[in-house]
């Protein structure tokens, strides 16, 4: 009996199975031929398109009445809520600047169904 070393037997057993799995291996259909390409012909004639109708542009109206008032200034400034004393003081400012825009949207909303 011969002693086989452990790394001819690890070549052995590699080179067998890799021919073991090239065997297994079934071939690949071939690849089919590509469809031919349509034939392109010249585009039909189209027709002119009729005239477009003209239609005239609506005369231009102010929906916002002349004595609507600008925005008013704002109390709850970032500016003016870094310099208050304390929270009690912020909150005032921002109470206060919700009533003024409260009152302000209400006006917008006001017009703006007016336009409609």
């Amino acid at each position: 009996m011969t002693c086989v070393s452990p790394r001819r037997l690890a070549v052995a057993l590699a080179c067998g199975l890799g021919l073991s799995a090239c065997a297994s291996l079934k071939p690949k259909p071939p690849v089919p031929a590509a469809p031919p390409a349509p034939v392109i012909t010249a585009p039909p004639a189209t027709l002119p398109a009729p005239p477009a109708a003209k239609v005239p542009a609506p005369a231009k109206s102010d929906c916002v009445p002349k004595g609507f008032p600008r925005a008013p200034k704002y109390p709850d400034t970032d500016a003016a809520l870094r310099d208050a004393g304390g929270a009690a003081d912020r909150y005032q400012l921002m109470a206060a600047g919700r009533l003024l825009r409260t009152r302000r949207l209400t006006d917008l909303e006001r017009v703006v169904d007016a336009c409609r």
